[in-house]
């Protein structure tokens, strides 16, 4: 059992959900991130979300391009999400999930990628621009041991065969987007993501995580009962943002995790 598979099974026993927080490696720079990253997995992150700084990250929304811009900027890069992962591993025991577009990922070498991420202590990764359909280059030389696991995507248009077989070949959990468009957008249908985690129950035993347009506490806390987890990126990509300049930016985070959390009990 990885630590994904250990993690929710103790939120079950307490009859929690999880938290799912990204954030760019890298922003706003190597250190300050490392700090950030540190403290909101003091606060009671559940699973971290590590994004990969990619300069076409097209899925995403504006708040989190302007994150990747701003890693990219001051040297991140997969090389150092990976130094990152091994630094925070030494200090947390909280599942690390790498969020990457495929780019980054072929341009180092799908191999290499898998070992290093083990190494470092990753527990999986989600490349959200590799369908199935093309995911055996990345896959076909992984261990096949479970330490690593392969987050799938199912978006709100998605077919229910075809969700079938997403949830097929994915390990760790399912991420359903809750609408359609980019992260952080506005407009959360609580009734039709609802309706969607019941279509996926009926398919899967994986747990169920939903991001997309989830901003607020109050839209985490409504979600909550009916998924396993929520994932939250903008908004804290939002915080950061906002306060750059700040010394306690840091503590900012902390404390927004624990808005977060408190609004999920």
């Amino acid at each position: 059992m990885n630590r994904i598979d250990q993690r929710f099974a103790e939120l079950g026993r307490k009859r929690e959900k999880a938290l799912v927080g990204f954030i760019s490696a890298g922003d706003p720079s190597p250190s300050a991130s490392l700090e950030i990253l540190a403290a909101m997995c003091r606060a009671g992150l559940d699973i971290l979300e590590l994004g990969i700084p990619f300069s076409d990250p097209t899925a995403d929304g504006p708040v989190i391009q302007r994150s990747s811009a701003r890693a990219l900027k001051g040297g991140a890069s997969l090389a150092g999400a990976l130094e990152m992962t091994a630094i925070l591993r030494k200090g947390t025991d909280i599942p690390i999930i790498l969020f990457s577009y495929y780019n980054p990922i072929f341009a180092y070498g799908p191999a290499p990628f898998y070992r290093d991420s083990v190494a470092a202590g990753a527990d999986g990764v989600l490349v959200v621009d590799l369908p199935p359909e093309e995911s055996r280059e990345m896959t076909d030389c992984w261990a096949g041991d479970g330490r690593f696991a392969l987050i799938r995507l199912v978006a709100p248009t998605t077919p229910a065969d075809r969700m079938g077989r997403i949830a097929a070949q994915a390990s760790g959990f399912l991420y359903l987007v809750s609408k359609t468009g980019v992260t952080g957008s506005a407009g959360l249908d609580v009734h039709a993501v609802r309706d969607h985690v019941k279509m996926l129950r009926g398919l899967t035993e994986l747990p169920i995580c939903v991001g997309f347009g989830v901003n607020t506490p109050a839209d985490a806390g409504v979600l909550a009962p009916h998924v396993d987890g929520v994932v939250i990126g903008s908004a804290f990509e939002r915080t950061i943002e906002e306060n750059l300049n700040r010394p306690d930016l840091a503590r900012r985070l902390e404390d927004q995790v624990r808005q977060y959390k408190a609004a999920m009990r």
